[in-house]
């Protein structure tokens, strides 16, 4: 990073200052080499070190992204230009509808939001839930400095959490009078509208002895619903040839299932064969029925939000007062109101309803009464058959050899509903509540941090710092458009509410099924922190001293979800219902860290080691005691070359949500093995899916056997849960040719495993289902014991769902190279000034593995997601990916270009019809004026040629796409405008 001291020192002063703020994306050692008869550099503190350094290269490759790539791009969001960046895979943002959450988050390298250490000027920040994951809407980035982004495993000098790496949000700390901005943004399509507006003051006081800022900022985001684009206005799936409009099997005319068959004991009995219910009666006339076919289903794509709508309110300040020449008191305050929608299609339910047949008669018609009455009967006989003695083998358990009843009690939601009598139809019903609303998740978070400290001199060379800091996270949500599950079950066979058509349901039965559902999720986190950094002697033969720092820190984490009635009794249909969760936990930690220049301006360059330790009691019994380390070697056999390499072992304790969370219902996207066709034919797939509880009749089925493309997991805590473990190695080179002045060119090996690693246990719903059909194969294993199907075999929800529970079963590798290129130059000609400069960044990552490992008893089973996507490795990880921004500045005037590349990536399955996703570029044009001392105005438009999305089908994410890696906004354009007085 450039240092005022140094814009001042240059020659053209202007044009220099906007040339360095204008490289964006600003390698830390680009600007290094010192012009001839400089002062060396003030020592300063790069992240991944609490050491103060003159020379900013770190043994850890670290990435800088300079404050005017927010400007330059008309970014209010951090995740926006963060997740640009080749090194990081998209987590939460502004396009994740479902799932969902209200937050942006930040994921280094696609090992995880929760394995990425976010800090603010070098200190934790607040958490918003049980996984202790920062939401970035709370970092005011109008008042940014510069963000840092370190690779690898930064646990030995921050703790727990910094396996995937460090990202440290600077802020600008000596803010002088007052500076007001405003932002307008709005698609090309007239849509999408966003303002942003923010003012700081900053002010010295005291004789200079003190500094305080105070600032606000409020943004809003306006929506856009999936329906306004053409790729996303119908969903897609995979057809026989080719991508077809197919939405969901959950209907508002009703789709009424029974099986044709079902086998007790050795018997195949006829239930629905010969009427419209095998494939599914549809209803599209009000009582009256035909065959289901794909063409039937539900587009719910265009009522789901593609962005969704924001508005956030944020204040705070921070300061500092020099009590005397050894003390300097500071503080950090900062409060943000963020609210945020989530909005999906109306209700889809899929439950087994036995139907009164005496009470629904007027709601059908003729025929579809007499389908019902027989099918009836039928399931009377199958009962009858499976209480025929010599059904079953005969046992001591079950002597008279008997059959269980096919169609025996059953439980939906908090509600018993027993064996099927006479006079019944146990039919799956799948339909859509469209009579009662879209369903719409409203998050009000609310959250403050607070942090006050001392830092000052021991002595000339010797400096201590020590804070304590408490910050608290409230956010509550407002569910609508749930249904109770229970109550469905019972009006529905009674025939309160009418399934046999399209908007049937009357006011009655809608009041009764409708729930309004709420929960609040509280989240606390306390630092007290100690440290004293400084500089021991120096050797013979190094012009620097060895520097240390050591210290001491205490941290409690408490997080709780607290759920209403409805959805922690697992009776909601709509949205995820869930337990409570409660727990806390503290960390009592020791850390030092040495930094030795062995050798400097010798017979070579430089020579320097690095090493940093910190041990950590964790209150947590199966964590207790745990090391992190590291060590690094940089070494310069002349100015212009450097060569750096870094090891460390780093640690993850669990979360509060990973130890402490309750059963939560999620749906992601799967894919049931016993539903694909070349199911029927292979004899070991199609034996083990009957075992496992799908009818004979129904294996290869397809959407009869999975309706949807996302399959019900349960999901929870697990208090027995170790902590993960890391090594990284990282080693690389950085190049300053003298020759080429405003050159520097890095190269960066990285290599980062982890060991232990909490995931859902086999790796998730889609990773069990494939672990147990297509790996193991074994019905009576642990894995397929995690599989539970209704009687028509479908996973139709709870309690009828694939448990996932969190476990240290899981590994994760990824390795790769990381590649920067700065450079800047004098043109030797101006327009608006005497001379002009260029400035080129270049920012790219090749990925060369990424390997996930499910279980590591089956270390051969394993994902590779270098280059994939889909429904086991998620968003797309391609091989290489890339960022560049080109800039000429010309006195007052700044031209700036950039260019986004995502690599081609291929589906981490295959047999999709889209197993190929082509790569994306997108080109960013900004220009930055400033027009005055004391004015600045930007304007620009990000993807500049209007750039769809790919269009995928049944592998996508959402909208057909996945809409956080692909720009899903189109043209989109932005002014800006900043006035300091």
């Amino acid at each position: 990073m450039i240092q005022s001291s140094m814009l001042k020192r240059a020659a053209l002063k202007r044009s220099t200052a906007v040339a360095a703020v204008t490289l964006a994306l600003v390698s830390p050692v680009a600007f290094a080499q010192e012009a001839e008869g400089e002062e060396p550099a003030q020592a300063i503190v790069v992240t991944g070190s609490r050491i103060a350094r003159s020379d900013v290269t770190s043994v850890a490759p670290v990435s800088i992204v300079g404050a005017d790539e927010f400007r330059l791009t008309g970014t209010v969001n951090a995740e926006q230009v963060l997740n640009a960046l080749p090194q990081v895979i998209p987590g939460t943002t502004s396009f994740s509808n479902n799932p969902g959450g209200g937050v942006a988050t930040l994921d280094l390298r696609g090992l995880g939001a929760q394995r990425t250490m976010v800090l603010v000027n070098g200190r934790r920040y607040m958490f918003y839930g049980t996984d202790q994951t920062v939401d970035l809407n709370t970092i005011p980035t109008f008042l940014l400095k510069n963000v840092e982004v370190v690779t690898g495993g930064g646990s030995a000098v921050y703790g727990s959490d910094a396996l995937a790496g460090v990202v440290n949000f600077q802020l600008r700390d000596n803010l002088q009078g007052l500076e007001v901005g405003v932002q307008q943004s709005l698609t090309g399509q007239g849509d999408g509208r966003r303002f942003n507006a923010n003012i700081a003051m900053g002010t010295e006081f005291a004789d200079n002895r003190g500094n305080v800022t105070v600032y606000g900022e409020y943004n809003k985001r306006g929506s856009i619903f999936a329906s306004a684009r053409d790729f996303s206005r119908v969903a897609l799936a995979d057809g026989a040839t080719g991508l077809i409009a197919f939405g969901s099997p959950g209907v508002p005319q009703g789709r009424l299932v029974v099986a044709p068959t079902i086998n007790v004991g050795t018997t195949e009995v006829p239930i629905a064969a010969g009427t419209n219910y095998p494939t599914g009666a549809f209803f599209a006339t009000p009582g009256t029925s035909r065959p289901y076919t794909p063409a039937d289903s539900y587009n719910f794509s265009p009522v789901n939000y593609l962005m969704v709508p924001q508005e956030r309110w944020l204040l705070g300040g921070y300061g500092d007062y020099e009590i005397n020449a050894n003390a300097k008191a500071y503080f950090e305050f900062s409060y943000v109101n963020n609210r945020v929608e989530n909005e999906l299609a109306a209700t889809p339910i899929t439950q087994n309803v036995d139907f009164q047949l005496s009470r629904i008669q007027g709601l059908v018609s003729a025929s579809d009464f007499a389908q019902l009455t027989q099918i009836a009967a039928n399931q009377q006989i199958a009962i009858a058959t499976a209480a025929t003695p010599g059904c079953a083998p005969v046992t001591a358990a079950n002597p008279t050899g008997v059959c269980t009843n096919p169609f025996g009690a059953f439980r939906a939601g908090t509600s018993d509903f027993g064996a099927l009598q006479p006079g019944s139809a146990r039919v799956q019903v799948n339909t859509r509540t469209t009579g009662i609303s879209s369903r719409n998740a409203s998050d009000d978070r609310s959250a403050f941090r607070a942090l006050g400290g001392l830092r000052g001199d021991i002595t000339d060379s010797i400096r201590y710092d020590a804070y304590y800091m408490y910050s608290r996270t409230r956010n509550s949500q407002i569910q609508e458009g749930n249904v109770s599950r229970s109550a469905f079950t019972r009006l529905a066979g009674n025939g309160t509410c009418n399934v046999f058509g399209a908007e049937l349901l009357s006011d009655s039965c809608l009041t009764s099924i409708s729930i309004l559902a709420q929960n609040t999720v509280i989240s606390e986190l306390q630092v007290a922190q100690a440290s004293i950094t400084g500089d021991l002697f120096k050797l013979g033969t190094s012009n620097e001293p060895i520097r240390f720092a050591v210290g001491t820190e205490w941290r409690k984490m408490g997080s709780e979800f607290i759920p209403d009635t409805a959805l922690s009794s697992g009776d909601v249909v709509g949205f995820n219902a869930g337990q409570p969760t409660e727990g806390s936990y503290t960390a009592t930690e020791f850390f030092g860290e040495l930094s030795v220049p062995l050798i400097q301006d010798g017979f070579i360059h430089r020579l320097e080691i690095d090493g940093a330790v910190r041990y950590s009691d964790y209150s947590l019994e199966a964590v207790g005691g745990v090391w992190a380390y590291s060590g690094g070697v940089r070494f310069a056999p002349v100015r212009d070359i450097t060569f750096r390499g870094q090891y460390q072992r780093a640690i993850r304790a669990p979360n509060v949500g990973e130890l402490f969370g309750g059963q939560s219902v999620g749906f992601p996207a799967a894919t049931d093995p016993c539903s694909l066709a070349s199911s029927a034919g292979n004899a070991t797939i199609r034996d083990l899916c009957i075992a496992t509880g799908v009818p004979s009749s129904q294996v290869g089925s397809g959407r009869l056997l999975q309706p949807a493309t996302q399959i019900q997991g349960a999901f929870g805590g697990n208090p027995n849960l170790s902590e993960e473990v890391s090594d990284t190695w990282t080693a690389g080179v950085v190049i300053q040719p003298s020759f080429i002045r405003g050159l520097t060119m890095q190269v960066d090996f990285f290599d980062i495993s982890i060991e232990k690693s909490i995931s859902t246990a086999g790796g998730g719903v889609n990773n069990i289902l494939n672990l147990c059909y297509n790996v193991i194969q074994n019905a009576n294993s642990a894995i397929c014991g995690l599989i539970s199907r209704d009687s028509q075999g479908v996973i139709s929800g709870p309690p009828f769902v694939v448990s996932a529970n969190n476990a240290n079963l899981a590994s994760l590798e990824t390795r790769g190279v990381d590649f920067q290129l700065d450079y800047a130059t004098r043109m030797g000609f101006g327009v608006f000034g005497e001379e002009s400069r260029l400035a080129f960044n270049l920012l790219a990552t090749y990925t060369d593995k990424y390997t996930f490992t499910p279980l590591v008893d089956l270390p051969e089973d394993n994902v590779q997601c270098a280059g994939k996507f889909g429904l086991t490795c998620g968003d797309p990880i391609p091989k290489f990916k890339a960022n560049s921004r080109l800039s000429w500045i010309d006195g007052p005037l700044t031209t700036s270009i950039r260019w986004r590349h995502v690599g081609a990536t291929d589906d981490d399955e295959g047999g999709y019809v889209v197993d190929r996703i082509a790569a994306y570029n997108l080109f960013d044009l900004s220009l930055s004026a400033e027009v005055t001392e004391g004015a600045t105005i930007n304007v620009g438009v990000n993807n500049l040629f209007d750039k769809a999305p790919p269009v995928i089908g049944s592998n996508a994410q959402q909208s057909n796409t996945y809409p956080s890696t692909f720009d899903v906004l189109g043209r989109d354009f932005f002014v800006s405008a900043q006035f300091r007085f």
